[in-house]
């Protein structure tokens, strides 16, 4: 049997699974006005469903389309362009390309693509691929597939549909939003499993297992992806995971980086590329600090993991502050907006507003006579005035 028609083979297999009926809202943004399309998430986010369930939706026949893992071993022999020559040849009209980081020349091949040949190309790949290829950034149109949300995590559980809300809402109309959700479902109730296991979408298989299925997916991000993309010696593994272990075990972590970077065992500059590695694989999510300026200084004021399922993977027990600073700072990010730390309450969110974040009891001390700030509390249905519930940051996105 020849390459392309093992290939076609798999592909045809990979078309034939089923496909859960809950769709991302990425979904339907996807089309292809645009011939080279990119998908980029953390490993589990969903990438590969979402990929699959546009191949089922799509008008072209099983055929006509071509679905290509690059990190399986038949591609080890060829390329992405080697085999989209044979694909056009056959009159094939959509190749998508999962994990194609895996390639290390994709970019020149997917450049090469876009000026020779008619096709459409769905790509996908690490939170950390980045497309150094400035032709090719241009051609491509590339999505971000976050973790979920708070609000699709309460669609799954409950077969309910919520509406988003902008910042700007929430801000000046929580209370009347808070009510009417919780008319519909107690957020409460749902809310510790979703801080324990509801961001990777991977934990609807199984519950039990999704905490060894995040460290896995942290381990293969780490071990494979960041080494391919960053070029990071391999022998260094133990001091990147060390720097996890560190996060994992603190309080809100406000990086000493020299301290830091004796801890680990390594200079300023390698642990900056470090950091660095880890943000771009959503391992790690670094916030600087505020500037009176317009430019942001670089060094990280306060360094989390990424989300607070990798805490509750990573370390037996995680501090409760720092848990909750971690969901405001993902749901925020994910949403794109661009939070600072503050000197007075812990974030500025779009140089606008000023929040703390704190359990139900929490007061406005720290961020008294402040203009437009917030308290955002935990273990609260409802808030009032400048009170606003935690949970609700989790209806942004």
């Amino acid at each position: 049997m020849s390459l392309i028609n093992a290939l076609k083979e798999y592909s045809i297999l990979f078309l034939s699974k089923k496909t859960p009926k809950y769709e991302r809202d990425l979904l339907n943004k996807l089309n292809l006005n645009n011939k080279l399309i990119g998908i980029v998430g953390a490993k589990g986010v969903g990438k590969t469903t979402l990929l699959l369930q546009f191949m089922k939706k799509s008008t072209f026949n099983s055929e006509e389309m071509l679905y290509i893992s690059v990190d399986h071993p038949l591609m080890s022999a060829t390329s992405i362009l080697e085999i989209t020559k044979e694909f056009v040849a056959l009159d094939g009209k959509l190749i998508i390309f999962d994990e194609i980081h895996t390639q290390p020349s994709f970019a020149n091949d997917l450049k090469t693509i876009w000026d020779f040949f008619d096709i459409n190309i769905i790509f996908s790949g690490s939170s950390a691929l980045h497309l150094e290829n400035a032709d090719l950034s241009r051609r491509a149109l590339k999505y971000t597939l976050s973790t979920l949300s708070f609000r699709e995590f309460l669609e799954l559980e409950t077969s309910l549909k919520f509406d988003k809300y902008r910042l700007e809402e929430i801000v000046t109309n929580h209370t009347n939003i808070a009510s009417t959700i919780i008319s519909q479902i107690k957020p409460l109730k749902y809310f510790k499993a979703y801080m324990q296991y509801g961001f990777y979408p991977f934990y609807l298989e199984d519950k039990e297992s999704s905490k060894i299925k995040l460290t896995e997916a942290i381990n293969k991000t780490i071990d494979v992806d960041l080494i391919k993309i960053y070029n990071i010696d391999a022998k260094k593994l133990r001091n990147i995971k060390k720097i996890l272990t560190m996060l994992c075990l603190s309080a809100p972590y406000k990086p000493n980086m020299r301290t830091l970077s004796e801890a680990v065992d390594v200079d300023n500059k390698t642990l900056y590329i470090y950091l660095n590695a880890l943000q771009a694989g959503r391992i790690i999510r670094m916030i600087p600090m505020e500037s009176r300026g317009e430019s942001i200084i670089k060094k990280p004021e306060k360094i989390y993991l990424d989300n607070p399922n990798m805490f509750d993977s990573l370390c037996s027990s995680a501090n409760i502050g720092t848990l909750r600073e971690s969901f405001i700072a993902s749901s925020l990010e994910n949403a794109n907006h661009f939070i600072t730390a503050s000197n007075k309450g812990d974030f500025i969110i779009d140089r606008t507003y000023t929040i703390e974040v704190g359990g139900k009891n929490k007061g406005f001390e720290q961020i008294k006579n402040i203009e437009k700030s917030f308290v955002v509390a935990d273990d609260i249905e409802v808030g009032f005035n400048n009170k606003i519930p935690l949970w609700l940051f989790g209806f942004l996105s």
